[in-house]
């Protein structure tokens, strides 16, 4: 690194480190069933460099129209009023946020925003290894990658092209740069091949990478989502059970994965099962898309749309009454088991 990048990079750093604490914030969002709301994925864009057809089907090309993203502006004023009302971890997500331009400095903002204190990133790591450094100086800290196989040709058929190279590249420089924790997300599917589990698993504890497994779940058209390829996590772990010694483990982190340990190991695995054994009773979370859609489950339709009120002028103590408003109407649970064909829009629209 140069000695004026370094300079820069030091100074952001600093910059995020001397942020003022704000947790005398006491307002909080309660929903009608006594979960506090703390956590936003916020879906900086719809778009991706990857077709995973379990998120976005190949030749998909109704992307949002850039008129209609959220400017950082306007995700800013967003995220300090959740700030406000007590939320304290933000995920930055897409489609692939790193294909937005200037990522690190819409971190940057978020980060030094009174209340947030978790600033954190999902993506698929190709484009990681030319950012890596200026995330991390922006203030986030832990990073979700997707890798749902370690063979390059099933990864190319998985991800409609991908390389498998960029994403070690992405991940290499992700340790180097000091990003903890890193986790793995693999979707598990069910024509995987009888080792694949096994193979990332042993990948991760050689790197000290956190594996988590995540089923597929019915979103978007029937026939281009995935879920021809469910498998439940049960018989994942069933598997690993008898390989590993597993006893139950604990991470911190504000997302649903149920973790274990590898006996004797500091070695975490989590198991994220939307279908097999839902978790709606501790969901914690909503989501924003690149719209400015309020989600406020992922398995349903419920939603607020937040830009048309920011573009005609909402104060912002009427942003944080109309975000209170909808907070008290976040339904219990999904219902991907018994409406499988109900939430017809793909994961890339909603944000992972």
């Amino acid at each position: 690194m140069s000695d004026a990048r370094k300079t820069n990079v030091e100074s952001a750093q600093k910059s995020v480190s001397m942020k003022p604490d704000n947790r005398q914030l006491d307002q909080k969002l309660i929903d009608p069933f006594g979960r506090q709301i703390e956590y936003v994925r916020l879906s900086v864009t719809d778009k991706c460099n990857l077709r995973c057809f379990y998120c976005l089907p190949k030749g998909f090309k109704s992307f949002e129209n850039p008129a209609n993203r959220l400017s950082y502006d306007e995700i800013e004023r967003v995220i300090r009023a959740f700030g406000e009302l007590g939320v304290h971890r933000i995920r930055l997500t897409g489609g692939e946020p790193l294909v937005r331009k200037n990522l690190a400095q819409l971190s940057a903002r978020l980060s030094s925003l009174p209340g947030i204190d978790d600033l954190s990133l999902s993506t698929n790591a190709t484009l990681l290894e030319g950012q890596a450094e200026a995330l991390y100086a922006a203030g986030i800290r832990r990073i979700n990658v997707s890798l749902d196989t370690l063979d390059q040709c099933r990864y190319a058929e998985i991800t409609g092209g991908g390389k498998l190279d960029a994403v070690m590249q992405g991940l290499q420089k992700a340790r180097e740069v000091g990003f903890n924790p890193i986790k793995i997300n693999m979707v598990v599917m069910k024509d995987a091949p009888v080792d694949e589990h096994q193979r990332v698993m042993e990948y991760c504890m050689r790197h000290d990478f956190t594996l988590r497994f995540i089923e597929t779940m019915p979103m978007g058209l029937p026939g281009q989502n995935g879920s021809e390829q469910y498998l439940s996590l049960k018989k994942v772990k069933q598997g690993l059970d008898r390989h590993y010694d597993l006893v139950p483990g604990l991470m911190t982190g504000g997302g649903p994965a149920r973790y274990y340990r590898i006996n004797g190991t500091d070695f975490q695995i989590g198991f994220i099962t939307p279908i097999s054994q839902h978790f709606c009773e501790t969901c914690n979370r909503v989501r924003i898309s690149v719209d400015g859609t309020l989600y406020l489950c992922l398995g349903q339709e419920d939603k607020v749309e937040l830009r048309t009120l920011l573009r005609a002028g909402i104060s912002d103590e009427a942003l944080k009454q109309t975000i209170v408003d909808a907070i008290a109407k976040k339904p219990e649970r999904h219902e991907f088991n018994q409406k499988p064909n109900q939430v017809v829009r793909f994961m890339s629209m909603t944000g992972g």
